[in-house]
């Protein structure tokens, strides 16, 4: 996509609020979720699916919508939770402290992907919804962001591991790294490649 290109997105009314999620695959750190409610009136350019947009692009637009936004949460589930619960329902559960934790109720949450969380409000699940609406796509882009953030953090505490590298994704470097010097406490013990260095 060239800089003059632009996506246009679905806003949708004033009550509606965006919901995704960032950090379901990788091999460490929590999953976090964000629920954005926009202004129609305050439009942001550019928003879209995090994934697609560069770092600094990513940065620049969650300082936008955190300014812009009727309402905005960002929550968490733990690695501890992940390893209890499973990925899908540790995931369903930040998505519902998100959406919980906004300054005020939305009339309807839509969520990217096939599955809403069993929650009290109306709700749709929107496949790729982060390139299709907005909210979605601002709500991916607070996710991924709080959650790479979040990353550089651990990578602080543990730095064997080049978490501010691959964000904890299971890469080359991560799985050498696991297996030199095995897993801290900020690693999955569920998912297989950690797993199988208890076994």
């Amino acid at each position: 996509m060239t800089p003059r290109q632009s996506v246009v997105l679905q806003v949708g009314p004033l009550g509606l609020c965006g919901v995704d999620e960032a950090g379901r695959g990788p091999l460490a750190g929590p999953v976090m979720a964000a629920a954005v409610m926009l202004d129609p009136a305050r439009p942001i350019d550019g928003l879209r699916d995090s994934k697609k947009l560069s770092a600094a692009a990513r940065e620049r637009l969650a300082d936008e919508i955190r300014l812009r936004a009727v309402a905005w949460c960002v929550a968490e589930a733990s690695v501890a939770e992940i390893d209890q619960l499973n990925i899908l329902q540790a995931t369903l559960l930040a998505m519902q402290r998100a959406v919980a934790g906004l300054s005020r109720a939305p009339d309807d949450v839509w969520v990217d992907g096939n599955r809403c969380p069993n929650w009290a409000w109306r709700s749709q699940a929107v496949v790729k919804g982060d390139d299709k609406v907005a909210a979605i796509a601002a709500a991916s882009i607070l996710a991924k962001t709080v959650r790479d953030q979040h990353m550089r953090r651990l990578h602080d505490e543990h730095p064997v591991y080049g978490f501010a590298r691959h964000m904890g994704y299971g890469t080359a470097l991560h799985l050498a790294a696991l297996k030199a010097h095995g897993a801290c406490p900020q690693h999955r013990r569920s998912f297989a490649p950690v797993k199988s260095l208890f076994q």
